[in-house]
């Protein structure tokens, strides 16, 4: 998949004496304590971690849609909302699903509207440039399906030309082939409010009025006069390349025949049962699954079934999505989420590598706090076919008691054991272990948030144009989980041998799973982080621990060489990693694209995870992440980074998560260090042997004489990346 030629070949570099006498400790020490004091610079009053989860302009133009329906108020704050939109516009005109992608029609369609909505002219010199890219590229003839919905919402679109979702799919019991829980979590939550937004079809007023046939966008329509534009290909191509496609289109006609049942007997008990299932998803504090989607339909479900906005379910629902609003110098624009849980313990994890002792008090409060998140209640969804599973896991988000996730609950035990050793007997790691061994799929892998969604063909429904309606196993949350696992059978007597067993059992069946999703190249694509170079890193994390495994190392060897031969070739020039998003499109481009913090620092967790800190590559990759810790705040330092490296659906949307170029650096400089020093006592002690007694000089006496005063001149740290050595 990488079209890089290898210019090294995998053989792990010998301590030699050269490595005593390189001045390189000291500059990363000097980084990482910079680093550590940015972390504890920015900790929140209640101590945990929260950094802004930037995606792209669709989200804040819902947002815009949302206060138009319901008639709230948009100019007190259209000041900043327009100056972040023309912040975000590229220069052809476009807005684009990441900043260094191309534009994307429905993303510009949706940004165009939502200005139009805030009064800006559409002879505006922004409009007009997205105007023209608009039409270059279709007009809004070519939005995805879910563009059309909104649009509908306002008369800009057929509801003719939506595919048909009636209500009765909330009645399917959980043993049909197609129920509601097939689906995965974020489109199950999605799907039932917008089940409501179906049946009654509303249409919303715009700045020139409410009617069917509205014309307040027709100038990027190629041609207003026929916008029955249809949503998927004709019955003869669909016959001839896709029998499962062509046979949801033609269900889908049938019901566009049959009205959209909704003259159904039963279409009043189903509306009914919607409203249950959105009511009783709805957290406390006014949330719906910790996502926007849901939360935005919502909303619109309950005031479409008769709800007031002052009734309790609504103004609670409006007070959390205004929770996701982000303000600063660029304006302001709204969240598709919030990553607290996840932010606070790969901090806390970035800390402890770091070599901060676990007795200190910011991680003990940080750790108080992710404790008191663990879902211990009735809630959620996983429930449906894992009902008899301890519960014990995480969520993303503040409020989000009804879905829980793998990957954070994996990172949740990573970071308690590490803060705390001990831990391990806790009822809190106990039933957080319990709860991921439930959760284990068949095929030995692990999903995000369901056991078992691995029904792919959905994706053929003509709603679905996203491509992710299910939640299968990856191989980038199976190698945290393992690597969660790996550490807690480091100290095994402080836990049950059943539970031992267990954990050993899933463990095995986890590498299993992951032998069977290796690449041709070596590496692993990453479903949740961008991309081979992420979801490679979490493996070889993972099988780190299972490397001298007596009853899985052969196979674990087998994975691990070409993965780190992998690695070494998708090397930059500067000494860091990067992956460009094409690479989810396009699997050349996989492990290739220019430098980033955060992917610099996963290729380094993987190297590091089973290579000597004296192994070039990652001297190379340390010397990178300390040249460029260039973003300074009081007495600490962070590293900049504007590319997206978070991934919400592969292709489609992605995730700028603010913190991932600081807590993985922070990660990557801390293993090196601890590593630095334990292989120099390591080096040391085979010297005396091998010299016997003969070297009179311990680790102390010699890191002593490399003392610096102050911090060492970057200069010296080209010499690393150019394949140069130093000397004292």
């Amino acid at each position: 998949m990488g079209s890089r030629t290898e210019t090294e070949t995998y053989e792990p570099s010998l301590p030699c004496q050269k490595s005593l006498v390189e001045p390189f400790e000291p500059f990363a020490s000097h980084a990482l304590k910079l680093a550590v004091n940015y972390s504890l610079e920015g900790v929140e009053r209640d101590g945990h971690w929260y950094g802004e989860l930037k995606s792209n302009s669709t989200i804040t133009s819902e947002y815009v849609f949302l206060r138009q329906a319901l008639g709230l108020d948009l100019t007190a704050d259209a000041e900043p909302t327009i100056r972040w939109f023309l912040s975000d516009q590229k220069s052809d005109g476009s807005w684009g699903i990441a900043p260094d992608a191309a534009g994307d029609v429905s993303t510009s369609t949706e940004a165009y509207l939502a200005l139009r909505i805030l009064n800006v002219p559409a002879t505006h010199p922004a409009m007009l440039r997205a105007r023209q890219y608009i039409l270059s590229v279709g007009g809004v003839a070519k939005v995805r399906v879910f563009t059309r919905i909104y649009m509908a919402t306002f008369g800009l679109f057929p509801w003719s030309a939506v595919p048909q979702l009636p209500a009765e799919l909330i009645l399917m019991p959980p043993s049909a082939p197609i129920n509601l829980y097939v689906f995965s979590s974020w489109a199950r939550s999605t799907i039932v409010p917008l089940l409501i937004l179906n049946h009654h079809q509303p249409i919303y007023a715009l700045p020139n009025g409410k009617m069917a046939d509205n014309s307040f966008v027709d100038e990027i329509w190629c041609d207003p006069t026929n916008k029955m534009v249809p949503y998927c290909a004709s019955y003869s191509e669909l016959w001839s390349s896709d029998i499962i496609a062509f046979t949801f289109v033609v269900i889908d006609k049938i019901l566009i025949r049959l009205g959209g049942l909704r003259r159904f007997l039963l279409r009043g008990y189903s509306r009914r049962k919607c409203m249950n299932w959105i009511l009783q998803h709805q957290e406390e504090a006014g949330d719906w699954a910790g996502i926007f989607p849901p939360m935005h339909l919502g909303v619109l479900a309950l005031v479409l079934e008769g709800y007031s906005l002052t009734d309790s379910p609504v103004r609670r629902g409006l007070e959390a999505i205004e929770r996701f609003v982000w303000r600063d110098r660029k304006g302001k624009r709204v969240q598709a989420c919030v990553s607290p849980i996840w932010d606070t313990v790969l901090m806390v994890i970035g800390l402890c590598d770091s070599g901060v002792s676990g007795n200190e008090k910011p991680l003990i409060r940080a750790m108080e706090w992710v404790r008191k998140k663990q879902q211990l209640g009735p809630e959620g969804d996983w429930r449906i076919y894992r009902p008899g599973i301890t519960p014990g896991g995480w969520a993303f988000e503040y409020h989000n008691t009804w879905y829980p996730d793998v990957d954070d609950t994996a990172a949740v035990l990573l970071a308690f054991l590490k803060q705390n050793p001990d831990s391990r007997s806790t009822p809190v790691v106990i039933n957080a272990t319990e709860w991921v061994l439930g959760m284990q799929n068949t095929n030995g892998g692990f999903a995000a948030f369901d056991w078992n969604n691995d029904k792919v063909w959905l994706n053929k429904i003509p709603f679905s144009d996203m491509n992710s309606l299910s939640d299968p196993s990856t191989a980038d949350v199976t190698g945290r989980v393992l690597e969660a696992f790996g550490l807690l059978l480091e100290s095994p007597h402080l836990i049950s041998p059943d539970l031992s067993n267990r954990v050993r059992s899933a463990s095995a069946k986890a590498i299993g799973y992951l032998a069977s999703e290796q690449e041709a190249t070596g590496s692993w694509y990453g479903r949740w982080g961008s991309n081979y170079v992420y979801g490679t890193s979490n493996v070889l994390c993972g099988l780190g621990y299972f490397i001298n495994d007596e009853n899985s190392d052969l196979l674990v060897q087998t994975l691990v060489h070409p993965a780190l031969r992998w690695l070494r070739m998708m090397q930059n020039p500067d000494g860091g990693w990067g992956e460009d998003l094409m690479s989810y499109k396009d699997p050349k481009m996989a492990g290739c694209g220019p430098s980033t913090a955060s992917q610099t620092a996963w290729g380094l967790m993987g190297l590091l995870a089973h290579l000597p800190p004296t192994d070039e590559a990652i001297r190379k990759g340390i010397a990178y992440l300390i040249l460029t810790q260039t973003v300074r705040k009081g007495e600490g330092a962070s590293w900049p980074e504007t590319k997206y490296t978070g991934t919400g659906f592969p292709g489609f949307f992605y995730l700028g998560y603010a913190l991932y170029a600081h807590y993985f650096p922070l990660m990557a400089l801390g293993r090196f260090v601890q590593s630095r020093a334990l292989h120099e006592q390591w080096w040391f002690i085979s010297q005396k042997k091998r010299r016997n007694k003969q070297l009179q000089i311990d680790l102390p006496q010699v890191l002593e004489k490399k003392k610096f005063s102050s911090k060492p001149e970057q200069g010296d740290l080209l010499g690393i990346i150019s394949g140069g050595g130093w000397v004292a």
